[in-house]
């Protein structure tokens, strides 16, 4: 904003238009930034904070043609109640492809969609498997399960969810955290 507003003032003193205004370059950064979190329950919390919106942006975008409401994206509203109690992976489920033994983290987010005109809301329980390298954390993999069906509904088994709207939500945020570009 300085640097246009300098320049604009520098264009408008060669047209005569306006005095040269002395302005010192500062340069400060919109908010403050931190270094990535290395413990994972630190980086939880902040992931967790900022992930609906994330979501949400993801969702968005992915989406262009609104005209019917089946195409209308549904919003994430909060994402919360982490647990770090590993489970076991069992024989062949998972390869890791990194060197660092992934940390699991589970999650819920409560999402609302909009159907008819009503406002459905469904809670989906998340998976992930986070691994920490040198330059910092990376997903590796997710499943979810959708959690709200009805109680003589046996519960869906968790699905790949590796490339949804979650997920990349997480590696854009990941992404933003190495690049400390995460408010604190």
């Amino acid at each position: 904003m300085c640097r246009l507003y300098g320049w604009l003032a520098a264009i408008g003193f060669g047209l005569g238009l306006l005095p040269l205004p002395v302005l010192a370059e500062v340069e400060r950064p919109i908010r403050p930034s931190i270094d990535c979190p290395t413990d994972l329950s630190a980086l939880t919390t902040l992931l967790l904070r900022d992930l609906p919106s994330y979501a949400n942006r993801v969702t968005q975008r992915s989406f262009t043609n609104f005209d019917t409401p089946a195409t209308r994206p549904g919003y994430v509203l909060v994402a919360g109640r982490p647990e770090f109690e590993p489970l076991s992976r069992g024989p062949g489920e998972y390869l890791p492809t990194t060197t660092a033994e992934p940390q699991q983290l589970f999650f819920t987010t409560l999402e609302r969609q909009y159907v008819d005109d009503q406002a459905i809301n469904l809670q989906h329980y998340h998976w992930i498997f986070l691994a920490q390298e040198s330059d910092g954390w990376w997903l590796v993999t997710m499943r979810s399960q959708l959690g709200n069906l009805p109680a003589d509904q046996p519960p869906t088994p968790p699905q790949d969810t590796s490339d949804g709207a979650i997920a990349q939500a997480i590696r854009l945020w990941l992404r933003d955290c190495r690049h400390r570009s995460i408010a604190p």
